[in-house]
């Protein structure tokens, strides 16, 4: 709905801004304690609220049942993206909606692992959850499909690979 926002709260800031295709997360020197949020809105926009909802909803069922993940907040600072526990942030609640939109705008290259969790060992979790990736560059999408060809194949031959085997022993050691 806003023409731009910004979030302060403890040592990061969050900004973004409508038309723009980066959005800007920054770490301040020190902590602060708690949260401010800022907000414009152009007064002659040619934006609706209609507008604004209907590309989060689906159907007849007036539920927001779409986000869109930007990739890029899951880095601190130059970080590359290739660790399970990087990809598990970014999974964080998205198995709240039918449709996650993985936005990649920024992101250069993804390690196997960071790929393999969301668009395999996730992906299996929740079929029912569609997983798109936009825009992506090639060796982003290289990895993608990696991690999708492999899922495709434990589907077929009905095996449980070693990654499956490893989460199923870390989840049985979290409930203990």
């Amino acid at each position: 709905m806003f023409d731009s926002f910004g979030i302060l709260s403890g040592g990061s800031f969050f900004t973004h801004q409508h038309g723009k295709p980066l959005d800007w997360m920054l770490e301040a020197g020190r902590e602060r304690d708690g949260t401010t949020v800022f907000m414009s809105l152009n007064n002659h926009t040619s934006r609706t609220t209609k507008k604004v909802f209907d590309a989060y909803l689906s159907g007849d069922d007036f539920e927001f049942t779409k986000t869109v993940v930007p990739v890029d907040l899951a880095r601190h600072g130059t970080d590359k993206l290739v660790s399970r526990s990087q990809a598990k942030r970014v999974l964080a609640e998205v198995e709240l909606f039918k449709t996650v939109v993985f936005d990649f705008t920024g992101i250069d290259y993804i390690g196997q692992a960071f790929s393999d969790e969301i668009f395999r060992v996730f992906a299996n979790a929740h079929p029912d959850i569609e997983l798109l990736a936009i825009p992506a560059n090639s060796e982003v999408k290289r990895m993608i499909a990696r991690a999708r060809t492999a899922a495709a194949m434990a589907a077929e031959t009905g095996k449980v690979t070693i990654d499956e085997q490893m989460a199923a022993v870390g989840r049985n050691q979290e409930q203990k």
